[in-house]
């Protein structure tokens, strides 16, 4: 048992010790970040882990924790302060996902969010632009960055390429079709991402409003949602979109999505009302998400995630199992 131990206790360390300048690069980035929006008028706030209500979405179990729920994102919190009149506010914290372990996958991660009144995803692109480059600059000191093998130039402006058009360039057939035939993430995993130009930063857009319950349709096409993602080097960094305001459709879509979840056995949790509640005092708006260890990862040319972060949860499991043992070891004498 101590043998075992000192294994992973030596792992740990051995990692620890190995990745110090990736920490040290990530400290930079942390205040470049903070320095940008600060100096773009923007206020940092903090808002609850523990959620009594999560915000019903595709694809994402909330985690429990006892009788609330950890965050997969602030974004509720943040859109009811920009309801009380905050007009730019921004957020790094942590974020909670059931089951996403991966080279490029954490359970528990940092994120970036922040909301704009009065703009849209369009403003919003621009500004992602302005804030990897300025970041870059700031923790690199130039505005090329080495990843996996490859140069990426962040001289803009930065391609955009809507996601419709980039199934009729990449996958060959219409984002419709694959909607319909329950193919639009494998598609797009498979045979859309790994296409992407790894050289540049590429910005997919208008993706279809089924996946995204929160965001205001495009209005050249209501099955379409105002929502956007970055890709660099070929790893999705950021995902933002003009918000929706209309409390009585965003009640609708939860509705549908709650059902949609109950029909497949997924956990069904309560309507998030004190939110709907001050959706009436939600201004025109527009958020982003954007995942900070991903961004370090490529600014120290990382092959993996646990690369940029001190702890990963596999530290914390093989100590909790190792308590576990003992405690039962101790329970039969």
């Amino acid at each position: 048992m101590n043998r075992t131990r000192d294994c992973f206790d030596t792992q740990s360390t051995a990692r620890q010790a190995r990745i110090k300048k990736n920490l040290v690069l990530r400290q930079g980035v942390l205040g470049a970040v903070r320095q940008f929006f600060m100096q773009n008028g923007f206020l940092e706030v903090e808002t609850p882990l523990r959620l009594t209500v999560p915000a019903p979405e595709p694809h994402i179990n909330a985690v429990e924790s006892g009788s609330h729920y950890l965050q997969a994102s602030p974004e509720l919190h943040m859109k009811r302060l920009l309801c009380a009149g905050y007009r730019r506010i921004f957020q790094i914290c942590k974020c909670f996902r059931h089951g996403e372990r991966s080279a490029r996958h954490l359970t528990e991660f940092t994120m970036l969010e922040w909301y704009a009144a009065g703009e849209d995803y369009f403003f919003l692109m621009d500004q992602v632009e302005k804030l990897v480059c300025f970041v870059t600059a700031e923790a690199l000191g130039r505005q090329q960055v080495r990843y996996n093998d490859t140069v990426i130039d962040l001289s803009g402006p930065w391609k955009r390429i809507r996601a419709a058009d980039a199934f009729l360039q990449y996958a060959g057939m219409e984002m419709k079709s694959a909607m319909a035939g329950d193919m639009f993430e494998e598609k797009l995993a498979f045979e859309i991402e790994p296409r992407l130009d790894v050289q540049r930063p590429v910005f997919l857009h208008d993706y279809p409003l089924a996946f995204t319950p929160l965001a205001k349709s495009a209005p050249d096409d209501p099955e379409a949602a105002q929502r956007f993602e970055l890709y660099l080097g070929g790893l999705e960094i950021c995902n933002g979109y003009s918000e929706l305001t209309d409390a009585k459709l965003q009640r609708m879509r939860f509705e549908t999505e709650l059902a949609s979840r109950k029909a497949s056995g997924r956990p069904v949790s309560p309507m998030p009302e004190r939110f709907l509640a001050d959706m009436s005092d939600m201004p025109e708006a527009a958020g982003c998400a954007l995942g900070l260890d991903r961004l370090v990862m490529i600014l120290a040319d990382a092959s993996a995630i646990d690369d940029v972060v001190a702890f990963v949860p596999e530290d914390d499991w093989t100590q909790s199992r190792q308590t576990e043992s003992r405690r039962s070891g101790n329970s039969r004498h």
